[in-house]
Order: structure tokens, then C-alpha cells, then sequence
């Protein structure tokens, strides 16, 4: 039979000139079904800075496209968010075409210098060296932000890097006021920043922390800035440039070779992805531990009938999945380039539904019954997230870090580019926790040229009728603040409802259940520590939430920046 079929296509006119009409019009009507899509009624853009969402939506006022716009905002955060991102940082960005439903992870994600080693903060008995990996040049990682700007730029976008980073040249030269974010953030890292002069002359005044309001000027990175304007990242990672860069760091104690720099590249990996309650997730991919963590805990949850049970149920239920997944994290995750990842069992709702069978309603699991590592400290904030939808529908979901607030607090003088401390997101030793009390496994131990596991969610939601946009900053609780979004998105929760909720979280070590102000009264955690949890209320917000939610049937566009922190989210 199949010697027939191809006798007839490719022997007889008639045949092939049958199959072209058919092929041309299922062309023809899938270019009408593409057009006839509906679109977005209005450009929206959230992000942690006024300036940032400002210089985004001018971008896309001027014909720019929403892969425009996140290279201006990612570029306008790194000169007023000096704390939380950076040209010496890295990060994630979610991609979604509009014109053909393409999605993308951009991993920007820095790598570890070629000369590290898995033994580099240990002393000659084993144990952690305080601060080497938080402070200092031995602390930075190879940072991949400038990589991806121009990826984002050249492959994505429709404007030139001239115009995009326009606006973020003029705020690195003409200055911006500081407020009290920023000052909250030196004053936590002040020792760090003074210990670098070139950081401290420029973050500092006469190495005091600045008055609210004082203008803070950065005339070197705003030469940087231009400097890839004009010749993309190979201004950035070659050249005069590199050089300066890499004689600094070393001068300063760090590891840094050309060689390094040189080797850098992004990476384009395909996203995680996830059903729960009918709504689809798409979501970071490895060296993030994002995704999976969130799959993992939808799918212990999808067994449990949320909606019907009484809250403290709900609250006990959702614990124990986050535990679980925070467990899988520190055992599992890590670089997917350099270790093979059990991605597909992590993800299956068949292994889901093992861990589910260990969970009891009435009883919270110790996390010492759990395989795995033992000790953990608290952890801090740091990081920043924006969201953009444009009219044609393109979406970016980016989540960008320096890690600690000022990274590194390092400066390579003359360079105007303050370095991470991304470093401290490798597994130092199995089983010692990093500045965020999370733990890690052999999967995330230091590696040459290997990029560090991350926490950074940058998330789409599409429940058929609703699409949302979202991430947050905030370390370890990255994950449990993107959980709970989902779980609100799905019970029909409005954009500020899903911002404003309040926030618990767990990470399997510590055996702490972190809870915002407001999360629980006194009898909710009473009912908790009886269950065998063990409470701990924190004194203030935490995370940074920036979302976007697109009604397709009425189509509304919202947006919202979190009440905790000081963004801008504009619709126009």
C-alpha cells in the first residue's frame, strides 16, 4: 500500500499538485486562526522600580516588542536596584512569542570560575570558611547578564541596544535619588561595601550610608553601558573591558581569568511545565529549582480536595508538600549540564503521589524523618522579578540577582560593576547551608566552569480563559510564594488578592514553618504546633511580587506590584 501512496506523490503531477493545494490552504487557515487570536488591549509591565517600568513602557510606546522592553528594565534595575541585580549578576528570563507560541528559557545564570574547586571555601580540616563565599571577590561567579541582553536584543527584539539602554545610561550618569530600600539595604551590608573602595565611593558617602535623597551617580557603568551599546557583550567580555575586570578581581583575591569570561555563554532551555485544576504552568528549568519544586508540590496537592477542607487542613497539607519538594531540592537539583538530573521522576504526579501517601492529616512529618542533611540558617532578602505583556501578546517573566543585598559588596576598581556573590548557591560542603539556610547534595557541589542551583520561579499561568505573568525576589521563599500565587490564581483569586496574600513558608531545613504578619492568629498556630509543626511568626513582609493578569474573554489587562516593596506596575 505505502509503494502506491508514494508512487502517487511523487510519479503523477496531479497527486503533488493535489497535496500543494491542500498544504497551501491549512497555510492559509492557520494564518487566519493566528490573526484572528485575540490580543492584549493594552501594554503592562510590573516591576520592583518606578524607573524600571517607566523606561519599559516608553520602549514599547516607540514600537518596541516585550523582548525590548525586559532589556531596558533589566538594564534601569541594575543601576537603581544596585542591591538586587546587576551587570555583575544574572539571572532568568520566560519568554512566550506571541506569533507562533514559542517559549523559551533564557538561562543568564552565572557560572563558576574555571579555577574552583569543590574544596575552595573549606580550611585544611573540613570546615567552612566564614564569609568566603559571601564577601569579596573570591565570592563572584562569572556573570551572565550582558550575554543575555544582547540575546534578548539580537534574536528577540525589534530596537537596537542603543536604544534600550538609552534610559539606563542617562540614570547611571545624571544619578538617582536613593530611598529608604536602598539605605535599609547598605546599612545590611555596610561593612562589605566599605571594604571595597570602589564600591564604597560610590554606594557610600565618606563610607557612611547616604541621607534619603542624595543622589547616587554611577559614571562608570554608564560607560559600560555604553560600551555594549555600541559593540554587544563582546565590549563586555573581551577587550580593555575583560581585562580591567579580571586584573581586579585577582588584584582583590579572586580566581577570575580572561579565559573565563571568554567561555561565557547563554543557554536556551526549554521551560518546566505543569498542570493543576486545569491551569497550565510554564515555569523555570534547571540550574533553577523553580519549576520542578512547584510541579512537585501542585502534584502532591492535586491529590487533596483543597477547596473543600477546613483552613488549618489546607495550611497542614500544603506544609508537607512544600517540605517534601525543598527536600528533593537540596538532594537532587543542580547544574544540567554537569550532572544527570532525575527531572522526569521529580515531575510525575506518579511520584507525587508516593510522597503523598507519606503525608498524615493529622500529624506534620519532622524533617529529621526525612532523608537528607541536617542544620540551616535563616535567610534575607535580595533579588528583584518584572513582568511585561505586550499588545501583540508576547510575555516576560525575569528573575535577576546579585544574590545578597550589594552581592559580593565587591568592586573591581575602574569598572563601575559590582560584582555577585552567587558563589554561596553551590552546595560549600553537603549538608552546610548557604546565607538562605538552604542545603544541598553532591548535585550542587562547586565544579569548574558549573552554574550554581538557584531558587528564581519566573512563572506563566493559563487556566484557558485567564493568562498570568508573575515572580517575586526573596531567596529560599522564592518557590512558596509562587505556590501560593498558583493556588490562589486557581481558587479565582483576583491580581490583588494573589499580591497581597498573606505568606508562609517552609524549607524542609530548618523544621521551621516561617509565618508572615497576618498569616495566622494565635488560635491557627496553636492548631498548628498541635499538629506537631513548629511556628515561627517573623517580625516583617518578605518578597516582592510583581504580576500581570490578561482577561482573554473580556479582554482586561491588570497588573500589580507588591504592597511590601516599592515597584510601579502601569497599564497603557
Amino acid at each position: 500500500m505505502m509503494d502506491k501512496v508514494h508512487n502517487c506523490w511523487f510519479r503523477r503531477p496531479r497527486c503533488r499538485a493535489f497535496f500543494i493545494l491542500i498544504l497551501a490552504v491549512g497555510l492559509a487557515l492557520s494564518g487566519a486562526q493566528a490573526e484572528t487570536r485575540p490580543k492584549p488591549s493594552a501594554n503592562a509591565l510590573a516591576s520592583a522600580h518606578p524607573l524600571a517600568t517607566e523606561a519599559g513602557l516608553r520602549v514599547l510606546d516607540e514600537g518596541g516588542n516585550a523582548f525590548d522592553a525586559a532589556v531596558a528594565v533589566t538594564a534601569v534595575l541594575a543601576v537603581v536596584e544596585p542591591y538586587s541585580s546587576g551587570l555583575g549578576g544574572g539571572g532568568f528570563w520566560l519568554l512566550h512569542r506571541a506569533s507562533d507560541g514559542f517559549e523559551v528559557m533564557i538561562d543568564g545564570r552565572e557560572r563558576a570560575p574555571l579555577a574552583a574547586s569543590a574544596d575552595m571555601y573549606l580550611d585544611a580540616s573540613g570546615k567552612v570558611r566564614t564569609g568566603r563565599s559571601v564577601d569579596g571577590a573570591l565570592a563572584a561567579g562569572i556573570p551572565g547578564t550582558v550575554a543575555a541582553l544582547e540575546h534578548l536584543s539580537t534574536k528577540y527584539g525589534v530596537l537596537p541596544l542603543k536604544r534600550t539602554l538609552a534610559e539606563a545610561i542617562r540614570l547611571a550618569e545624571q544619578g538617582f535619588p536613593i530611598d529608604e530600600v536602598y539605605r535599609s539595604r547598605a546599612r545590611f551590608r555596610h561593612q562589605a561595601l566599605r571594604s571595597s573602595p570602589a564600591a564604597a565611593e560610590i554606594f557610600l558617602v565618606e563610607g557612611e550610608i547616604p541621607e534619603l535623597g542624595d543622589l547616587i551617580r554611577q559614571p562608570e557603568l554608564g560607560a559600560v553601558l555604553r560600551l555594549i551599546a555600541q559593540q554587544g557583550k563582546e565590549g563586555f567580555y573581551r577587550g580593555i573591558f575583560a581585562e580591567r575586570l579580571v586584573a581586579g578581581v585577582r588584584q582583590a583575591g579572586g580566581i577570575w581569568t580572561l579565559e573565563d569570561l571568554h567561555q561565557y555563554r547563554i543557554v536556551e532551555r526549554k521551560p518546566v511545565y505543569g498542570q493543576y485544576q486545569g491551569t497550565r504552568l510554564t515555569s523555570a528549568a534547571p540550574p533553577s529549582s523553580g519549576g520542578v519544586a512547584l510541579v512537585e508540590m501542585l502534584n502532591i496537592l492535586s491529590g487533596y480536595p483543597l477547596q473543600s477542607m477546613d483552613e488549618m487542613t489546607r495550611f497542614h497539607l500544603t506544609v508537607e508538600a512544600m517540605r517534601r519538594a525543598y527536600r528533593d531540592r537540596a538532594q537532587y537539583l543542580g547544574d544540567p549540564d554537569g550532572v544527570e538530573l532525575p527531572l522526569e521522576r521529580l515531575t510525575s504526579p506518579f511520584y507525587a503521589a508516593g510522597l503523598r501517601a507519606g503525608i498524615r492529616r493529622d500529624r506534620a512529618t519532622l524533617s529529621a524523618q526525612l532523608p537528607g542533611y541536617a542544620s540551616a540558617r535563616p535567610q534575607a532578602r535580595d533579588t528583584t522579578h518584572f513582568s511585561i505583556l505586550d499588545r501583540a501578546g508576547n510575555r516576560v517573566a525575569a528573575t535577576l540577582s546579585i544574590n545578597y543585598p550589594f552581592g559580593s559588596g565587591f568592586m573591581p576598581p575602574g569598572s563601575g560593576i559590582l560584582l555577585n556573590d552567587e558563589m554561596d548557591d553551590f552546595a560549600i560542603k553537603p549538608g552546610s547551608p548557604n546565607v538562605y539556610g538552604l542545603v544541598g547534595a553532591e548535585a550542587n557541589a562547586i565544579a569548574p566552569g558549573k552554574r550554581m542551583l538557584s531558587s528564581m520561579t519566573p512563572t506563566f499561568l493559563d487556566d484557558g480563559r485567564r493568562i498570568a505573568i508573575l515572580g517575586t525576589p526573596g531567596g529560599s521563599r522564592i518557590i512558596t510564594m509562587a505556590l501560593l500565587a498558583v493556588l490562589e490564581f486557581t481558587r479565582g483569586g483576583e491580581i490583588q488578592e494573589i499580591v497581597d496574600r498573606p505568606r508562609f513558608h517552609h524549607q524542609y531545613l530548618p523544621d521551621i514553618l516561617y509565618l508572615e504578619p497576618g498569616a495566622l492568629d494565635e488560635s491557627g498556630e496553636t492548631a498548628l504546633r498541635d499538629l506537631g509543626h513548629n511556628p515561627r511568626r517573623l517580625q516583617s513582609d518578605y518578597g516582592n511580587m510583581q504580576i500581570i493578569i490578561w482577561d482573554r474573554r473580556d479582554n482586561v489587562v491588570n497588573a500589580a506590584s507588591d504592597r511590601r516593596g516599592i515597584g510601579a506596575a502601569m497599564v497603557r
